[in-house]
């Protein structure tokens, strides 16, 4: 199964130039926002990608579960590769709406030990943070 639109790969990609190009320069890599996130429909896994290399190794946030989410690389092809019970593989959460850089999910996400908790507390302090800006 494919996860990734060309659209979505591109943005992984150019994410990819822009880190190596910073460290090229010695300049502080730059913390994107994540492009993607896939998940186990059928368990808890989850990761969060904001690159993207040529040879299809994707970088950011990996959840496997186990309550210890870390950053690192995993391949695209495998988890296409994936086959689960029920005939489903790992999906792309096609309204995952970033708003936070990748450095706050994996902040937050060690804290709360998985990225679904970390999602829902985020997004529960994005909105009282909203509803405080505009009771000024």
């Amino acid at each position: 199964m494919k996860l990734l639109t060309k659209k979505l790969a591109a943005q992984l990609q150019r994410n990819a130039r822009q880190r190596a190009a910073a460290l090229a320069q010695g300049t502080p890599d730059p913390d994107p926002l994540p492009v993607v996130r896939f998940f186990n429909p059928l368990g808890s896994a989850s990761w969060l990608a904001t690159e993207l290399d040529e040879d299809g190794i994707l970088f950011g946030l990996a959840d496997l579960g186990f309550g210890c989410p870390e950053l690192g690389s995993f391949a695209l092809f495998e988890l296409e590769a994936i086959r689960l019970p029920l005939g489903l593989g790992i999906e792309r959460d096609i309204v995952f709406e970033p708003v936070l850089p990748l450095s706050v999910y994996t902040y937050a996400a060690r804290q709360c030990g998985a990225i679904v908790t970390a999602q829902g507390k985020l997004a529960i302090a994005a909105s009282a943070l909203c509803a405080r800006q505009q009771d000024r």
